[in-house]
C-alpha cells in the first residue's frame, strides 16, 4: 500500500485516475477528506464516478484508516495534537510532497470541517471545494459534557470480537443513515471505526465539538473566499440540514443544497442525485490544471 510520510506519520493515499493508479499530469485534481473514525475507503465510489474528469487523491487523515500513529507515540507527532487546524495543515504538506499547487476540494463531516480551515489558511491552493454533511452549531454545557462521556465510552469500548457479529453493521449505522447501503461499505465503516488510533479519535472528539468550534467557525464560514457546495441530507441526524442552511447564509460563497431523503452519508445513499449535483457545481467553471 502506497503511504506517504508527513509530519512523522505515514499517510495511506490512494490515486483513482482514468490513467491508472497514477495521476497524467495534465490534469485537474480533486482531493477527498473523511470524516471522524472514517477512512478513504467510502469516498472510492464517488472518485470513480469522476475519474473521467478528474485524478482523484484519496488520503487517510492521521490516526485514522490505514494512517496509524507510529508506537510508541513520539514526543513530536504528540506535539502536534488534534486541533483542525492541524488536519489542514497536515493537507498541505501532503499536497506539498504531490507538487500540487492548487486542488478542488471535496470533503464530509469532520473532514468537512478541516476543509473550512484549509479553505482560508490556503484559499491560493484551492479552485473550489465541497462540504458534504458539514454546518454550525449552538454551544449548550450540559449536552456538550453529555457528548464527551458517550465519545469517550464509543471510544474506549472498541472490541476487535465486535466486528464478527452478525448484523453489528446495521446496527451501527443506522443512526447515519436513512436509506441502506451496501454491506461492503457498513462492515468497512466499522472496521475502521474499530481500527482508529485511540488518541486521534478521542482528541479529534474534543476539537470538533466544542466551545472553540462553536465560536471559530461561524467566522470562518463567513471568512470563506473560496465556490463551495455545502450539501446536506435532509434527514442527517448527526449534523442536521438546519446546520448547514445556518453556515451558508454566512457567506455568498456558499451554495447550499440538501438531497432528499439522505442521512448523513448522501454520496453513498442516492449516488444519482449526489453525482448530478456535484457535477452541476463543478461544471459551471473547469479549473486549470494544477
Amino acid at each position: 500500500m502506497p503511504y506517504c510520510s508527513i509530519r512523522g506519520v505515514d499517510h495511506y493515499y490512494e490515486w483513482i485516475c482514468e490513467s491508472g493508479s497514477e495521476p497524467f499530469g495534465s490534469r485537474p485534481v480533486l482531493v477527498f477528506l473523511h470524516g471522524w473514525a472514517g477512512s478513504a475507503r467510502y469516498w472510492e465510489s464517488t472518485a470513480r464516478r469522476l475519474m473521467s474528469q478528474y485524478d482523484c487523491l484519496l488520503y487517510d487523515l492521521r490516526g485514522f484508516g490505514r494512517s496509524h500513529l507510529p508506537r510508541p507515540i513520539p514526543e513530536t507527532v504528540a506535539a502536534i495534537g488534534y486541533e483542525l487546524e492541524t488536519y489542514a495543515d497536515d493537507l498541505a504538506l501532503l499536497l506539498d510532497e504531490f507538487g500540487l499547487e492548487r486542488v478542488t476540494l471535496n470533503a464530509h463531516s469532520t473532514g468537512a470541517s478541516i476543509a473550512v480551515f484549509f479553505l482560508n489558511q490556503y484559499a491560493e491552493r484551492v479552485n473550489r471545494a465541497i462540504l458534504t454533511c458539514s454546518g454550525i452549531f449552538e454551544y449548550n454545557q450540559q449536552a456538550f459534557e453529555a457528548f464527551y462521556r458517550f465519545g469517550k465510552y464509543v471510544v474506549d469500548f472498541r472490541p476487535g470480537w465486535l466486528r464478527h457479529i452478525p448484523l453489528v453493521d446495521q446496527l451501527f449505522m443506522a443512526r447515519f443513515l436513512r436509506r441502506s447501503i451496501p454491506a461492503g461499505d457498513r462492515r468497512a465503516f466499522l472496521a475502521d471505526y474499530l481500527d482508529a488510533d485511540y488518541e486521534a479519535a478521542l482528541g479529534t472528539i474534543y476539537t470538533a465539538v466544542s466551545k472553540k468550534a462553536v465560536d471559530v467557525m461561524p467566522q470562518e464560514f463567513a471568512r470563506l473566499t473560496v465556490p463551495t457546495l455545502l450539501i446536506s441530507g435532509e434527514y442527517d441526524q448527526i449534523i442536521p440540514a438546519s446546520m448547514g442552511q445556518q453556515a451558508a447564509s454566512l457567506s455568498d460563497r456558499i451554495t447550499h443544497c440538501v438531497i432528499a431523503e439522505t442521512g448523513h452519508f448522501p454520496m453513498l445513499e442516492d449516488a444519482a442525485t449526489y453525482m448530478a449535483t456535484i457535477e452541476a457545481f463543478l461544471n459551471q467553471t473547469r479549473e486549470p490544471v494544477a
